[in-house]
């Protein structure tokens, strides 16, 4: 029996924390799903079709890794998927409450679902995509937060913006 895992985000803009992530997610398991969530309320930068272009870019060097959106209860597109795991992150203490609390409703709503959390590796425990966003909308240098084509993506969105404005 393959082991599907499901690696959830947003992704707005995915960056080299994330692709630790994925990388070692992959190490663990037959097939990683990257499953981009369709969250209007977090007002995305990008859209779900750039974020899967961005995303498959940055990832096209693993084997067995899907990269897909969904809408509405995670654990429902978990269940459909086939997955038996849930991939998160965690840079700090501050994230685990919040992770903690979503692993136990995610597995109160399937039982037959496990979180799995992987520590952020040292050099990437400062980096989010909030932080990426604003370095690149005021033209900072994003040498080791994102893969090279993901940068490129940040800044003609901005340059659009600004032009837009």
């Amino acid at each position: 029996m393959r082991r599907i895992a499901v690696y959830p985000g947003t992704f707005d803009p995915i960056t080299n924390g994330h692709i630790d992530i994925i990388e070692r997610g992959h190490q663990i398991f037959d097939e990683v799903i990257v499953a981009i969530a369709k969250s209007s309320d977090k007002n995305p930068l990008f859209s779900v079709d750039e974020r899967m272009k961005m995303i498959n870019a940055a990832t096209k060097k693993f084997k067995n890794l899907r990269v897909e959106s969904f809408e509405g209860l995670l654990i429902s597109y978990v269940r459909n998927a086939g997955a038996k795991v849930i991939i998160r992150g965690l840079r700090a203490v501050s994230d685990f409450e919040y992770e903690f609390q979503m692993a136990i409703t995610n597995r109160k709503l399937y039982e037959d679902v496990d979180t799995v959390f992987l520590m952020s590796t040292v050099k990437y425990s400062y980096l989010s995509s909030s932080i990426v966003k604003e370095v690149a909308q005021y033209g900072g240098k994003m040498d080791g937060m994102v893969p090279t084509v993901v940068s490129k993506c940040l800044k003609a969105k901005y340059r659009t913006l600004k032009k837009g404005l």
